[in-house]
């Protein structure tokens, strides 16, 4: 059975897509620590990151460097912090979260909630500075 990632790329799901290439795709998080909040996978099914090959795990930290330079861009933030967690979905994927301060990052905060609009807003936003 595909994952919930893979039925997001295969457009089953639909989602707030800030980037995609033929290998890795980019979208915000629905369930946000932060806004703009983003969710960075290779579109190839892989439980574990480190299962990656070395080629596929290098391209998607490129690929998730041009997401956090253009959120970097659209948030107001001190810096974009990066979280792998890796235990609530079977796809390998990195978190990118615009920061103020280390407390941001903590997966134990409440999440935050947007409207559709709001959601389209940020995703744009983020889409244009890239």
């Amino acid at each position: 059975m595909a994952s919930v990632f893979t039925k997001i790329v295969n457009g089953e799901i639909p989602s707030f897509k800030i980037a995609e290439d033929d290998r890795y795709y980019a979208f915000l998080d629905i369930n946000p620590l932060a806004k703009g909040h983003t969710l960075v996978i290779p579109k190839q099914e892989t439980d574990y990151l480190f299962d990656l090959d070395d080629e596929l795990l290098a391209g998607l930290m490129v690929f998730a460097k041009k997401i956090a330079r253009a959120i970097d861009k659209a948030v107001e933030c001190k810096r974009v912090g990066v979280a792998v967690l890796g235990l609530e979905v079977p796809h390998a994927h990195i978190h990118l979260i615009p920061l103020q301060t280390e407390a941001d990052i903590s997966f134990s905060n409440p999440k935050l909630k947007f409207s559709q609009e709001e959601f389209e807003e940020i995703a744009e936003s983020i889409r244009k500075e890239l």
